[in-house]
């Protein structure tokens, strides 16, 4: 992660920077610009900080040692499905509650309860507890 919030860290004092110039630039007659830019710093920020305390705490990864090779990180990295039909349903969901405002608030009721139901399909869909399918 070290490669990680050097990257970072040098945004955070662009917009640091930026944020007042443009004030200035503006008269201050701007305040939207100076908040986003100020709110884009935080966030930059605190993606830093993150990927800086996990440099710290895993230490060094194969790809920021200079000595590391491709071997050095092989291992599992997760479990991805091939194929999935639950995506598909929770976008249809998603589409369904943003046509609720323009046909009717039953439209949106209804694509909740497809929501509940989509969802949840996703989540346990590789779920092998008591309730599995």
């Amino acid at each position: 992660m070290r490669t990680e919030w050097k990257t970072f860290l040098p945004l955070v004092v662009f917009f640091l920077v930026t944020t007042p110039a443009y004030g200035i630039l503006t008269s201050w007659r701007e305040p939207i610009g100076v908040v986003a830019l100020v709110l884009t710093a935080a966030t930059v920020g605190m993606m830093t900080l993150y990927f800086y305390i996990q440099s710290k705490t895993i230490g060094p990864r194969p790809e920021d040692r200079a000595d590391g090779e491709v071997a050095d990180g092989v291992g599992e990295l997760g479990f991805y499905p091939a194929k999935s039909i639950w995506p598909l349903w929770v976008a249809l969901t998603l589409a369904v509650i943003a046509l609720g405002p323009v046909f009717g608030f039953w439209l949106t009721i209804m694509g909740l309860g497809m929501g509940i139901w989509s969802l949840s399909g996703w989540v346990y869909e590789f779920y092998k507890g008591d309730y599995s399918h």
